[in-house]
């Protein structure tokens, strides 16, 4: 497979052509990532104190309930935020996915998961010292999340 960038200075949108001889699973993958992408991601608003803080969805690790609360934990922070998680679920982009009753995380950050068959596992992020818990109600659902993200790279 071979994978070409063309700039055109006069184009007026930017389009994306997949060329291939048939649809293969990579090509599907990659599609949907692309779609995944582009799909409009919600525009949170983070809070903290009496400020309001903007930046990209993919730099939350997870989101977590906390009391009446709801967080958005970054690598190094934590900010509220004024949905529940059943409406983020219903919003966020397939990366998230929901680990147990309180918590829903962002897979491209994780690192591990120290599995427990009897009780729940944990995870570790990437370039923090954050962890969640993942319950056991939860946790096939995100092995087969984790096992598709590593598929997007392989070629088939």
């Amino acid at each position: 497979m071979k994978i070409v960038i063309e700039t055109i200075e006069n184009l007026t949108d930017d389009e994306i052509i997949i060329r291939c001889k048939k649809p293969t699973k990579a090509i599907q993958r990659i599609y949907q990532m692309i779609a995944d992408e582009m799909s409009l991601t919600p525009n949170l608003v983070f809070y903290k104190e009496n400020e309001e803080y903007y930046f990209p969805l993919q730099d939350v690790l997870f989101f977590e309930t906390s009391g009446d609360n709801v967080y958005a934990h970054t690598a190094d922070d934590a900010f509220r935020i004024k949905f529940r998680l059943y409406e983020l679920e219903e919003m966020l982009p397939r990366y998230f996915v929901r680990v147990a009753k309180s918590t829903i995380i962002n897979i491209k950050h994780v690192l591990s998961i120290n599995r427990n068959l009897t009780s729940s596992s944990l995870v570790q992020f990437r370039d923090s010292h954050k962890k969640v818990y993942v319950s056991r109600l939860y946790y096939q659902t995100l092995a087969q999340k984790l096992n598709e993200r590593r598929h997007y790279y392989e070629d088939e």
